[in-house]
């Protein structure tokens, strides 16, 4: 049983669960339980024969019976009906099944996976899950973190989701700035890795850059930021900390970039590299007269 938050990979563990067991060379069978409707669950699962019911022309084979010798991923199971949930467990005890209409009994060899997001030991509480099958699927239970309680896996999800998407839309993109990655690193990620797979596919398809800024981020994350700022100013990331001291010892040596750089004991390279950072900021327009090599005028 795989337990956790919408958007944290239960099926991505799942396949790598299959993929890493003795039966990968087999099928992996994928049922989405809150997709079907209760009255075709048992012929979806366990298949059935002809004229089992109206429609039924022809014989059909189930889930499981696909699945013979590997995997069948049962995934959202707590939306799985009642009644269904009794055969279910006459599969996992017994490794037998019968398909709709069909008295003779077929033997099955399975490795069952489920998972859900809803809290399991409640409905079987509230008898809406039979607490006999429970027990049967939870021998190993598996619960799966949000994405804020392992944010150090965020530098590695960005650069999966950012070659991936690069590569689909067909675009040079060598990956994020550091203040863009500031602005998902704050992010409390509700709708969990999903979530970030959604917000680097609209920053891949709006960026026209080389690397991902936070104007390229979707609206409620820049809002956010803006509103955490208005609400403390004090308090701010170390890198817009960097870039509002560069300005102020930029304005202060009169625009020369080089001595900037030599009085902040770093290389030019670095300094235009934080000015090109700072330029899509509020006030870029002042780091992109500066970066210019301009000096500014006079007050």
């Amino acid at each position: 049983m795989l337990t956790g938050a919408t958007g944290t990979g239960k099926e991505l563990v799942a396949r790598a669960l299959h993929e890493l067991s003795p039966v990968a060379a087999r099928r992996f069978a994928v049922c989405n339980c809150s997709a079907i409707v209760e009255t075709l669950f048992e012929s979806e699962l366990f298949g059935h024969v002809k004229g089992a019911f109206t429609g039924a022309t022809q014989d059909r084979m189930g889930l499981f019976e696909y699945a013979q010798g590997g995997t069948v991923f049962l995934d959202e199971i707590a939306d799985m009906p009642l009644t269904t949930q009794s055969k279910l467990l006459r599969v996992v005890q017994n490794q037998e099944f019968q398909r709709v209409g069909s008295p003779e009994l077929r033997k099955v060899d399975v490795r069952v996976i489920a998972a859900t997001h809803r809290d399991m030991r409640g409905l079987v509480a509230q008898n809406l899950f039979r607490e006999d099958l429970y027990y049967r699927l939870t021998m190993v239970e598996l619960k799966l973190p949000r994405l804020a309680e392992h944010k150090e896996d965020l530098p590695l999800l960005e650069r999966h989701f950012v070659q991936r998407f690069a590569h689909n839309y067909g675009k040079r993109i060598g990956g994020i700035s550091r203040r863009a990655q500031a602005v998902l690193a704050r992010h409390g990620w509700p709708g969990n890795v999903r979530e970030m797979e959604n917000v680097l596919g609209h920053a891949c398809m709006m960026a026209d850059a080389e690397f991902i800024d936070v104007r390229d981020l979707p609206d409620y994350l820049r809002d956010a930021t803006h509103g955490a700022a208005a609400k403390e100013p004090d308090l701010m990331p170390l890198a817009n900390l960097e870039r509002r001291y560069t300005q102020h010892v930029l304005e202060r040596v009169g625009g020369n970039k080089l001595q900037a750089a030599q009085v902040l004991g770093i290389s030019r390279a670095t300094l235009y590299r934080i000015l090109r950072d700072g330029a899509a900021e509020p006030g870029g327009a002042l780091v992109d007269f500066l970066a210019s090599g301009a000096a500014p005028c006079a007050a």
